[in-house]
């Protein structure tokens, strides 16, 4: 594991970086309380709730104004995909380089329900699929319902960050894993993989006649740095042409409650993505799709503005835990809003979200469920850990990592107080 911070100073008191656009900043505690999503909702008033994926932000202006002219023309039927696979296709150009067939793109209601579909079309009952972990916990979950064997290829940990381990990859690629579900971004690292192991990946996933499945919902979200999104199915590969990748506006725009997602195929892919069910299209949210339009063609100023007060937070977190939990161990995630905290030497226990939750009245992600399927004989990739939403007022952040540093018991020596 990482055993250092990185971030850009260490201050000697706590700053709460602010921009007059920024989208962390338009609301009060008090207003924010008052929303009755999941993420304001799960815990008692006194908690600071930095567990599930949602931001504290308004919606984008286009967003808002799609969303009230359907309500004022009653447009509150069925779905269709509408101008959702070309605008994303556009989005993709100009953002990725890459510039999928949008014709032959498919609308699903959110990206899991995506993956199990295309999941369920390319394997069969008991086949084995591959999962870094840590990961996502409905991966999961949702694999062992439908009947699928989810082999664990933790991910290799050092002082530059995560990183896909191609040989265990290649381990388990030979012993007959039909299919690699990869997420990058990766949940809950933050990790944007580089081109380089990209193409490892699709090198071995083409020698070994495994699927690809790209879990690419966090796309739109990497931050200021060297690292840059490369689409799996994008790659001059034969394995990336015959993968589909699952992505969406719901992260980046803060649209997960309004249901839409696209199915991407790669080049050779096309006649995966139409073997898929048509419930999946007719279970997606109208909503979802207009204000996915929207976010695709005119929200990239309202996304510009967010990734810069993300990143304004990732670096405040990293400096707050420097000043007052310097045992926590983390790196600056290279995508999205979450970071993945290793209290391990404070010993809290092997699950830290239960004393955090209990002693400093702050709700973060239980690391162990991320990491449910550990190989035999090796420490989980989640004990000791948890994961913590920073896409909130720079204030709450400061307040939350207060909070944590009287989690530890005093003769422990976890923090200031």
């Amino acid at each position: 594991m990482p055993t250092s911070h990185t971030s850009r100073t260490t201050p000697a008191t706590p700053a709460t970086p602010t921009r007059a656009k920024s989208p962390l900043t338009h609301y009060t505690l008090a207003q924010l309380r008052r929303r009755r999503s999941v993420k304001w909702t799960e815990f008692p008033p006194d908690v600071l709730p930095m567990r599930i994926a949602e931001m504290d932000t308004p919606l984008a202006e286009p967003i808002a104004d799609a969303l009230a002219r359907a309500v004022s023309d009653g447009d509150t039927g069925y779905a269709t995909p509408g101008r959702l696979p070309e605008l994303f296709a556009a989005f993709a150009g100009r953002r990725y380089r890459w510039h999928p067939g949008a014709q032959a793109m498919r609308i699903a209601p959110d990206v899991m329900s995506g993956i199990v579909e295309i999941l369920r079309v390319t394997t069969g009952p008991g086949d084995a699929v591959v999962v870094n972990t840590p990961g996502y916990p409905p991966y999961f979950t949702q694999l062992d319902r439908i009947g699928l064997r989810v082999v664990s290829s933790p991910l290799l940990s050092g002082p530059d960050g995560y990183r896909l381990d191609l040989d265990r990859l290649e381990h388990a690629f030979t012993a007959g894993a039909k299919a690699f579900l990869l997420c990058n971004p990766h949940n809950p690292t933050g990790t944007v993989f580089t081109p380089d192991e990209l193409a490892s990946v699709a090198e071995l996933a083409e020698r070994h006649d495994v699927q690809v499945v790209a879990d690419e919902i966090l796309a739109p979200l990497v931050h200021p740095g060297p690292r840059r999104h490369v689409a799996f199915p994008s790659l001059d590969r034969p394995a990336a042409a015959r993968s589909v990748a699952l992505v969406s506006a719901s992260k980046a725009w803060n649209l997960a409650g309004l249901k839409a997602a696209l199915i991407v195929p790669g080049p050779e892919a096309r006649a995966t993505v139409a073997a898929t069910d048509d419930e999946l299209a007719e279970a997606s949210g109208l909503f979802g799709v207009l204000a996915s339009e929207a976010a695709f063609a005119d929200g990239e100023p309202w996304l510009d503005e967010l990734l810069r007060a993300l990143d304004d937070n990732r670096h405040l977190l990293a400096d707050e835990l420097g000043r007052r939990l310097p045992r926590v161990r983390h790196q600056l995630p290279d995508a999205g809003f979450t970071s993945w905290l290793d209290f391990r030497e404070l010993r809290l226990a092997e699950d830290p979200a239960a004393q955090i939750l209990r002693t400093a009245r702050v709700g973060v992600s239980s690391g162990p469920r991320y990491s449910p399927h550990s190989p035999p004989g090796e420490a989980s990739p989640g004990h000791g850990f948890v994961r913590l939403n920073f896409a909130t007022r720079p204030d709450l952040v400061v307040e939350a990592v207060r909070r944590m540093a009287t989690a530890p018991a005093p003769s422990d020596g976890g923090g200031t107080r």
